[in-house]
């Protein structure tokens, strides 16, 4: 099956790559994602570039980094994993003190035999990250008086770029679902190539089915700027359009499943994804919204209000290995992954069914030219008339039929009739 495939296109082509924000490790692992989607367009953005109130960084990308003994050992080295270099450092080529260096050697006393995953995207700053066992073994076998030599070529770029992938599977509809993970995270397994692995699976699955009812966004992007740029870039149309969606991260694992719903859970993504878990009958754990750390936090912002919700195994940032070298081919499973994608395809296909009216009348139209209101005016208006009118106050694109029904106190079956009418009469999609 093809989620088999891509699971083992992750682990063995895509995990070891060494991404970043920007950088040849991402386009390189795009050109891997493309040559299985032909169709997925890849686009750059330029380093510098405003996106409301970011700036894209400077490119980065980095050769090779090492620490050096007074033997000319290395130490610590980045080709051995590349987890041991703080992502986004700047070049170095300087000979360091023990105690000066040990100031930029990252560990986790609490997990000894994970080398933690660390940052530093917008302040410019050195270092390596190391397993604390081994950490505690080089300062014992180090005077103070020695000096290391750090080599670290990276290279910064102003003039360079920020990249993302697109596939769109067109439906019938212009209503869409968006479909958003990463891709930028190095060599982690569950956060973060379980997201990119449903979706390559989801993308094969929906690209299948004739006729869609909706269409279907996926995009491929670097965290939290990714996010940013794309928003900043497509956010008319996304919000005139997108209907629902779901953020794919921490998914491949056989931990308790979960899902974060969007900042107010009355969405029709809310609403669908608690539908999957139900009729799936798996058992799930809802995170509050006031707990998010990841794009989340840039599609349900004010402004931006996209019905975007979270779909997890082990939600990010609750388990032991996150953003560790821990988190590995052994943590996230075939079965896992399998179990994630069945979720995602199960909520997709629930937004696919579902029918939220969308008013494409600013104001309220003029309803007796479509012979839907009394050209006469009269003391008594007919009920059906009123209901067409409110019905088009709550098709907003936000609520289902099921939902339009109960606020207007009517029976779906009358709702269902109201949206073909106004339909056929072109005020609603």
């Amino acid at each position: 099956m093809y989620i088999k495939k891509y699971y083992l296109l992750a682990k063995h082509t895509l995990f070891p790559i060494c991404r970043s924000l920007t950088g040849d490790g991402f386009r390189k692992s795009l050109k891997i994602i493309k040559k299985e989607f032909p169709k997925l367009n890849i686009y750059k953005v330029a380093s510098g570039t405003r996106v409301f109130d970011w700036h894209v960084p400077p490119e980065w990308n980095i050769k090779d980094a090492y620490i050096l003994d007074k033997n000319n050992k290395r130490i610590i080295d980045f080709k051995n994993n590349n987890l041991h270099l703080v992502g986004y450092s700047i070049p170095v080529n300087k000979y360091f003190s023990k105690k000066e260096l040990f100031n930029h050697i990252h560990s986790l006393p609490e997990q000894p035999k994970a080398i933690p995953y660390i940052t530093s995207y917008y302040k410019k700053i050195w270092g390596f990250c190391a397993n604390h066992n081994e950490k505690i073994k080089l300062e014992k076998n180090y005077k103070n008086s020695d000096k290391f030599k750090v080599v670290i070529k990276s290279n910064l770029d102003s003039k360079g770029h920020l990249n993302y992938g697109e596939l769109i599977l067109k439906g019938k509809s212009k209503q869409e679902i968006l479909i958003s993970t990463y891709l930028c995270h190095p060599s982690m397994a569950n956060n973060e190539l379980s997201g990119p692995i449903v979706s390559m699976s989801l993308i094969k699955h929906f690209s299948r089915i004739k006729n869609l009812e909706k269409t279907i966004r996926f995009i491929f992007i670097p965290e939290t700027i990714g996010a940013i740029t794309y928003l900043s870039k497509n956010l008319n149309y996304l919000k005139q359009n997108t209907i629902g969606g779901y953020l794919l991260s921490c998914i491949g694992d056989d931990r308790q499943y979960g899902c974060m719903l969007s900042k107010y859970g009355n969405t029709p993504s809310d609403k669908a994804i608690i539908m999957a878990f139900k009729s799936l009958k798996i058992k799930f754990k809802k995170y509050s919204f006031l707990r998010r750390t990841a794009d989340e936090r840039q599609y349900n912002s004010p402004g931006i209000d996209l019905p975007i919700a979270c779909i997890y195994r082990s939600r990010d940032g609750a388990y032991p290995e996150y953003h560790t070298s821990l988190d590995n081919f052994s943590l996230v499973t075939e079965s896992g992954v399998k179990g994630g994608f069945k979720v995602a395809k199960t909520a997709i296909n629930i937004l696919l069914k579902k029918i939220i009216p969308q008013n494409k009348i600013l104001c309220e139209p003029k309803m007796d030219k479509r012979n839907l209101y009394h050209s006469l005016s009269t003391k008594k208006i007919k009920k059906i008339y009123q209901h067409y009118l409110n019905f088009l106050q709550y098709a907003d694109g936000k609520n289902d039929l099921e939902s339009i029904s109960i606020l207007l106190n009517i029976k779906i079956s009358l709702a269902y009739k109201i949206y073909n009418v106004l339909k056929k009469k072109k005020l609603v999609l």
